[in-house]
């Protein structure tokens, strides 16, 4: 695919990087890029199998994954990015129709054949684990709001008083859960309104769209009624109380992944796996065959049963999908158990799972594989290591225990904050390299072109990688722009450091009502206003740094 090789200036950015390594792959980098062979450079992959040691694979990963998640139109458009997220969501169904098959025989006990026979016990030392590990039903269900859209709500009209004042809907399964929400302060706030004010929709499910994933695909998500995602949210809070009970702690579990990722690629004792579409793999029946049958029916009394597709309502073979507010907790679940009824030890000490990243001793990897597929999911062949030198998990590469994470655009460069943020992950590159950003180090002359893209007064704004992407980051202290003082409460001094500062749109509050002013408040709404989902502008400011 030749293609317009227009790319925003990054293009200038990644010659110079090729320019620097000089290897075989940054020439044939350098050639697809020369030549406008963009969609083939986007189509490339550094195999780690290939490599002998960290920095060679360091630096041609870094060259072939730098575009690869940028959205150019001029390569794949955003219609058929989308187009290919809904390939991926049909094919996930007809997957989950041949696994619902497959689990209907077990839980009738009837036509089993040899394949059943080999997994039965395999899958009831699983299921066994989820009811230890669930427990009792909860005795109540505290929602929350999410930040995202909802079946009624899109765009920008999705503030939590947005929410609390449009028009309350769910799917006729939740209706028996109802209770749950009429002691909160959105059903108040609704009936508070009088005739005009809170009724119910029923509607049938949930509704398909699509947000970034890589420059040639889009993922797919489903944007659940507002009822739904409420309780989704707060059965997700439950699901992750009783997991860390059971040893599975999700909020330290991305640190522990990339920990046991960096000694897995140094022993080679452990194993990692990641699965390609998980969450639209995970079928209605092997998910009522896994759960205690309270827990099946309260999950599905939640879930859509529906998805709306171009316009067309589809019968979902899935249980739940991405967008749904348990269903990261429900896949980290199920994947455990598998994994423990394959024998990979104590939780957190053998073995670890996060959603549908996966580590695991090595020498059990094959079995779990196995009954991963038969139960209806696919391993990522490319994000999947049980040899060699390299593992990859939760956000962390690394080869022989170095991190060798490549920086990777995601969308093309318009404002400075955005130039900034890409001279931070070159800079963040150049801490794994053994010459670091010196000016003899292979990333010194892209992160200077980058730093060329911004006006004098923004390239000198300057500090520690403590300060995120407010400022450029820089080993030479000389150049970080700060001021002592003392601070407001005079308990300093403190470092005031000049940065690029994002300034929020906020909403004022007369766009609502008294009575939706107080509920939002109830959900953590600042009395300042409310932050709207536009694009941030940026000015000139301070931060504090101590």
């Amino acid at each position: 695919m030749k293609t317009d090789t227009s790319t925003h200036g990054l293009g200038e950015v990644l010659q110079a990087l090729c320019h620097s390594v000089g290897t075989s792959r940054a020439l044939m980098v350098s050639l697809l890029l020369k030549h406008g062979e963009l969609g083939q450079l986007l189509s490339l992959r550094t195999d780690p199998a290939h490599y002998l040691d960290a920095d060679h694979y360091r630096c041609d990963n870094m060259l072939t994954e730098f575009l690869r998640k940028c959205r150019l139109e001029s390569v794949v458009s955003s219609k058929e990015r989308k187009a290919r997220s809904l390939e991926l969501f049909f094919e996930a169904e007809r997957d989950c129709a041949i696994t619902n098959i497959r689990f209907q025989r077990i839980l009738n006990n009837h036509n089993l054949v040899d394949l059943d026979m080999r997994a039965i016990d395999f899958l009831y030392r699983a299921k066994n684990w989820i009811s230890r590990t669930l427990g009792p039903l909860p005795e109540d269900l505290e929602g929350s709001f999410g930040p995202g859209s909802t079946y009624l709500d899109r765009g920008k009209v999705t503030t939590i008083p947005d929410k609390i004042s449009s028009q309350f809907h769910c799917t006729p399964g939740l209706e028996p859960l109802l209770p749950f929400i009429e002691r909160t302060a959105w059903w108040r706030h609704g009936v508070c309104m009088g005739p005009r004010g809170l009724h119910l929709e029923l509607v049938k499910g949930n509704r398909f769209t699509t947000v970034p994933k890589t420059a040639l695909v889009d993922r797919g998500i489903c944007i659940e009624p507002s009822a739904n995602i409420f309780l989704q949210k707060g059965v997700g809070k439950i699901l992750k109380q009783r997991l860390k009970r059971a040893g599975v702690d999700l909020r330290h579990a991305q640190y522990w992944h990339q920990t046991m990722a960096r000694d897995g690629s140094l022993t080679g004792e452990l194993a990692t796996i990641d699965l390609s579409s998980a969450s639209d793999t995970v079928s209605l029946k092997l998910v009522e065959f896994l759960l205690p049958t309270e827990w099946f029916q309260l999950l599905c009394m939640l879930r859509s049963p529906f998805t709306l597709v171009n316009r067309k309502w589809v019968y979902l073979q899935k249980f739940s999908s991405m967008g749904n507010g348990f269903t990261f907790e429900l896949e980290t679940l199920i994947f455990a158990a598998l994994a423990y009824a394959c024998g990979a030890g104590e939780f957190g000490v053998d073995f670890s799972v996060f959603g549908d990243d996966i580590i695991v001793p090595t020498h059990m990897a094959p079995d779990l594989i196995a009954l991963l597929r038969y139960c209806g999911f696919k391993e990522n062949p490319k994000k999947t290591f049980l040899t060699g030198h390299f593992r990859e998990s939760c956000g962390g590469d690394f080869f022989k225990g170095k991190p060798v994470r490549a920086h990777n655009v995601e969308n093309p460069p318009e404002g400075p904050e955005d130039w900034i943020s890409l001279a931070n992950g070159l800079y963040r590159q150049g801490l794994n390299d053994p010459r670091g950003m010196g000016r003899d180090g292979v990333l010194h002359r892209a992160w200077r072109l980058v730093l060329d893209q911004l006006p004098n007064e923004i390239r000198r704004l300057r500090g520690p990688p403590a300060l995120g992407d407010l400022a450029i980051h820089d080993d030479d202290e000389t150049q970080w722009r700060f001021k002592w003082d003392r601070g407001p409460d005079q308990s300093g001094p403190y470092r005031y450091f000049q940065v690029w500062k994002p300034i929020p749109e906020l909403l004022p509050w007369h766009h609502w009502n008294s009575r939706t002013m107080y509920a939002a408040a109830l959900y953590g709404v600042p009395s300042e206003g409310v932050s709207s989902r536009g694009r941030l502008s940026y000015k000139v400011g301070r931060v504090i740094l101590s």
